[in-house]
């Protein structure tokens, strides 16, 4: 498994990083092939390449999404849907993300205007998801004292998007972690609420949501994901 790069500013491109980005050519500048697996993300304003995850860390995105669907089953007005490894565009920022998974409402979700859309933006959507792996989590999690680069923890706050859950299969914390109360101006979350593996995540109203915890797994020392 490869070790994600980071780019920095001297890299020479034709545009900024984040109009390229939009644009769907980042790939093309940077002549890495487009795989449908590896991810190009923008975060605190640095390119970071990452390799597609492992089976078991794609296996906690599906749990969480097919809790959202057994949901729906039995109430067809259910008002949420997911959608995996959708691009989510921060204009404030510019910072260009692709979150394991997006819940949104089912009325963006069946908006027809949406159909061939690039991106997605926090008002459309209502949880972003980010499950960690050994080389990503502190892209995904609060920054520490030492870290300089904001992370997405940092930038969901900014776009004002109000639930942020992450998975943290790291093996000292292997925990679920929902950050609500967005501070834009700051870009900081306010509340959170844990769980440890294990433990069923209860997603508060408007989400109502139970996700089952008792199959997942810390990532292995050995292994990248």
């Amino acid at each position: 498994m490869g070790v994600p790069a980071m780019l920095h500013e001297q890299l020479e491109l034709s545009k900024p990083a984040y109009e390229l980005w939009l644009e769907g050519q980042l790939h093309k500048e940077l002549g890495i092939p487009d795989d449908g697996r590896t991810r190009i993300e923008i975060i605190g304003g640095e390119i970071v390449v990452s390799p597609g995850p492992l089976f078991h860390h794609a296996r906690i995105v599906t749990d969480i999404q097919t809790a959202f669907i057994l949901k729906q089953g039995p109430a067809p007005d259910y008002p949420w849907r997911c959608v995996q490894v959708m691009d989510f565009n921060l204009p404030r920022i510019e910072d260009g993300y692709i979150p394991d998974l997006i819940v949104l409402p089912t009325s963006e979700y069946e908006d027809p205007s949406n159909a061939n859309a690039q991106h997605l933006t926090a008002k459309k959507i209502g949880i972003a998801v980010e499950v960690t792996s050994k080389w990503t989590a502190a892209d995904d999690r609060e920054p520490g004292r030492k870290r300089v680069r904001p992370t997405k923890w940092n930038g969901y706050a900014h776009e004002e998007v109000e639930y942020y859950l992450l998975v943290d299969r790291a093996p000292d914390k292997a925990k679920v972690t929902l950050f609500t109360e967005p501070n834009p101006a700051r870009g900081m979350y306010l509340s959170e609420q844990s769980w440890a593996f294990g433990e069923p995540v209860m997603l508060p109203q408007p989400f109502g949501v139970e996700i089952p915890t008792s199959a997942w797994e810390p990532w292995e020392e050995d292994q990248g994901q």
